[in-house]
């Protein structure tokens, strides 16, 4: 298991554009992989557009990515870097 903490800097947080690149990024790995907010249990699928839409994700939420998996390191980092590239947003 691998997990890391980062907090959502992009202006519109994970909605639109953004969630669907974290989905389809996301959907290239084998591993389970988790989002959840920093300080709450619940814990939606990474992979499932509708529950990263439905998480209310905006700029300012610190959350938990954690993946189990056989690429589960490759996961987390490449999910971190595109938040932490404001998913490539100017």
């Amino acid at each position: 298991m691998v997990k890391q903490e980062i907090i959502v800097q992009n202006e519109t947080g994970l909605h639109a554009r953004p969630a669907s690149q974290f989905v389809q990024l996301a959907s290239k790995y084998k591993s389970e992989i988790t989002v959840s907010k920093v300080g709450q249990k619940e814990r939606i699928n990474a992979k499932s557009i509708i529950a990263i839409l439905s998480y209310g994700m905006i700029k300012g939420t610190k959350i938990s990515i954690e993946a189990v998996g056989e690429d589960e390191r490759e996961a987390v980092a490449s999910l971190i870097e595109l938040i932490q590239s404001n998913f490539a947003e100017a």
